[in-house]
């Protein structure tokens, strides 16, 4: 039994699940979603066993450890969650830790950036395939219900095929030696750190719309900011631009899809979506602006925060609902996982590794 949207009792099937990692960023996003997924909360770990303890009375479960590998042997388990940090030389934990679930039979959720290089991917995607389970990675932007509208608006018969995509995002891009110094393993360098762990959100966006670029050229200012340009086999082109240093008080994100059928999507910070279609006006001629049918025209999506809305809230706004409850019905419905997966983190790791090949000239990435 488990409790859904209306607040009544249902008869449906949840996963059994642990959690490995108890600090901020899941206490905010990621445990809330289970009262809305199919999720039942078994048992949490930590470090800190304290905090396991805490969080698991905050959120229902009936155990804490501070080792996962005695979780793991002890708990009867359909899945593990995991958002943890880096390793001293900045390099993400996910990798080892993924695999130890595996290898236990469960499947895995867990946070990006999921590893600092495709090679870590790899063994992950030969540990999942090994043990037949599922494996999503946190990339939230491919689950904004603002970014899965303007997908599906982009697969309407009369939007036509995309041309050029351009998104914006706040970021600064490493110089060759940051790259150079932090996959080397000379240091953790915070600035390459910083760009393995966002460079995850406009590249799963790009990722999702467009697939697997084929090219990646980039030019960076000398603050940090740039501009990437992307080619596809299907003949679109994309640019990133990498607004590091702008103010974010009209947001921090645009992202614009352009068809080569007069329309054209923006989303303007994960929020509002605009559907721009070409009114058939004529030229010098036209004494009325206001012909055009509403199914001509543009269309406007935009949330209210005025009502109690599950859609207003920001777990469901974010993504976070949206990735939870879609690895945990895979389970339950023993199907394939429909976005956020290995192969797409091992896209998004490999735009990462692209950018380190450093400026001012054509990279290859397939």
């Amino acid at each position: 039994m488990r409790i859904n949207f209306l607040g009544k009792l249902v008869d449906e099937p949840e996963i059994r699940a642990g959690f490995i990692g108890c600090g901020s960023h899941s206490f905010r996003n990621i445990y809330p979603t289970f009262q809305f997924a199919p999720v039942n909360l078994v048992a949490t770990c930590d470090l800190d066993l304290a905090k396991a303890q805490a969080f698991a009375a905050k959120f229902g479960a009936a155990n804490a450890y501070s080792d996962y590998r005695q979780m793991l042997e002890q708990e009867d388990l359909d899945a593990v969650f995991i958002v943890t940090g880096y390793d001293a030389q900045g390099r993400p934990l996910y990798p080892g830790m993924a695999i130890d679930c595996l290898k236990a039979g469960r499947h895995v959720w867990m946070e990006k950036p999921p590893a600092a290089s495709c090679a870590d991917i790899e063994q992950m995607q030969a540990a999942a395939v090994a043990a037949n389970r599922q494996v999503q990675v946190g990339l939230k932007k491919m689950f904004f219900p603002a970014n899965e509208k303007a997908k599906r608006l982009t697969e309407r018969a009369d939007f036509g095929q995309i041309s050029l995509m351009r998104l914006e995002y706040p970021q600064y891009i490493p110089t060759l030696d940051e790259f150079a110094r932090y996959r080397e393993q000379i240091e953790p360098v915070q600035r390459t750190i910083g760009f393995l762990d966002h460079l995850c959100h406009p590249a799963a966006v790009l990722v999702y719309v467009l697939g697997m670029p084929d090219s990646l050229f980039y030019q960076r200012s000398s603050n940090g900011a740039g501009v990437a340009l992307f080619t596809f086999a299907s003949g679109a082109v994309a640019t990133l631009a990498f607004t590091h240093g702008a103010a974010p008080l009209d947001g921090m994100e645009r992202t614009m899809i352009v068809s080569d059928s007069g329309r054209h999507i923006v989303v303007d910070n994960n929020l509002r979506v605009t559907y721009h279609r070409m009114p058939r006006l004529g030229y010098g001629n036209v004494p009325d602006f206001y012909t055009t049918e509403p199914d001509e025209t543009t269309a406007v999506w935009q949330p209210e925060f005025s009502l109690g809305q599950l859609y207003n809230k920001g777990i469901f706004l974010l993504g976070y609902y949206n990735e939870v409850n879609e690895f945990a019905r895979a389970i339950l419905e023993n199907r394939p996982l429909a976005k956020g997966t290995l192969e797409q983190a091992w896209q998004v790791t490999r735009i990462f590794e692209g950018f380190a090949e450093g400026p001012g000239k054509t990279i290859s990435l397939s």
